[in-house]
């Protein structure tokens, strides 16, 4: 029988082969810079409709949003002592998010404090990108309501080919007049339907075209950016409740309405579905989507305010750690009772 006998320089070098690196051991082509630019990609079709219908001010707001975002969070992190990351798109997604849900009418220095909120009290405080516990933009918009909220509900104007005159909302007209009333503003619901579906309506910069959201929503979904569980569940339960809740008898809301006003599609596609602050596992995502799309419908209906996507996001954000928890997925070799 022959003993074999390896040196230490043989025996090392085995073991270098079968040595294993940090996780994640399944890589891909993909980056963090690489699926930011992409939704940025993504959100300049509804940007360039916006410019259209409201004018070169849809441009201003949202270049000054971004370059507000991109500038807040170059300056943080350089008096932080932490490295610079804003090659990585983020706080272009942003300042794009941010001046997507401000009404086309307002001052044009309106995003820069939003801007402030977004990136250094949300994002750089929390510890950068990947520690926020809310979604940025948001937080932005919500500290705009709540510091000028005349500015961020009087300046809507109606989209038009001569030009764009004052006006409200559908989700105002909605809540306060009804279909009837909604109906002798627009005209026909086929119109207002097919219109609201183009994106020839008033509202948001970024938000009133759900074509075009869709569409960038889509092409998320088939590079595997974002799963359906999210939209389908947001969507689905805002016409659902609203169906249920939003008529003069129960059973009797316009839940296709509902989908394409305000900013359902826009928040249902790139706002809830934000890799941090939403939930990683399907059961989650669903319950998370759901909520989103309960609580809306509660603002809507019953809130002082006829929008209610904000909030609803905002509301359900802290959760997403809960939902994670207790959804956790079944560990490969542990028995099932």
């Amino acid at each position: 029988m022959t003993t074999l006998i390896k040196t230490k320089s043989e025996a090392a070098s085995e073991l270098s082969d079968l040595s294993v690196s940090v996780s994640p051991h399944v890589k891909s082509g993909e980056s963090v810079e690489k699926i930011m630019w992409t939704v940025v990609a993504c959100l300049l079709p509804p940007l360039i409709l916006s410019v259209m219908i409201f004018g070169l001010r849809s441009l201003l707001i949202t270049m000054i949003g971004v370059g507000s975002c991109v500038t807040t969070e170059a300056v943080s992190q350089r008096l932080l002592r932490k490295p610079v990351r804003i090659r990585d798109g983020s706080a272009v997604i942003t300042g794009m998010l941010l001046a997507y849900v401000i009404p086309p009418g307002v001052p044009l220095w309106m995003p820069i404090p939003g801007a402030f909120m977004a990136i250094f009290v949300t994002k750089i405080l929390m510890g950068g990108i990947g520690f926020n516990i809310f979604n940025p933009a948001l937080i932005g918009r919500a500290f705009l309501m709540a510091g000028y909220p005349v500015a961020m509900t009087s300046a809507w104007v109606f989209p038009s080919r001569v030009d764009a005159i004052s006006t409200a909302t559908p989700l105002y007209v909605m809540k306060h007049y009804g279909i009837s009333g909604l109906v002798e503003k627009f005209g026909p619901l086929s119109s207002i339907r097919h219109d609201f579906f183009l994106g020839i309506q008033p509202g948001c910069i970024g938000e009133t075209s759900a074509l075009l959201i869709l569409a960038g929503g889509l092409f998320l979904l088939f590079k595997g950016y974002v799963t359906w569980h999210i939209p389908v569940s947001v969507l689905g339960s805002i016409g659902f409740f609203t169906w249920v809740f939003g008529g003069e008898a129960m059973f009797s809301g316009p839940p296709l309405l509902a989908i394409l006003s305000g900013g359902a599609m826009l928040g249902a596609f790139f706002m809830a579905t934000d890799y941090v602050t939403s939930p990683n596992n399907r059961t989650g995502k669903i319950i998370f989507g759901v909520g989103i799309g309960a609580l809306t419908v509660l603002i809507r209906l019953r809130g002082g305010y006829p929008e209610g996507v904000c909030y609803a996001v905002l509301l359900m954000n802290p959760l997403t750690p809960t939902l994670d928890r207790w959804f956790k997925p079944k560990r490969f070799g542990t028995r099932v009772s």
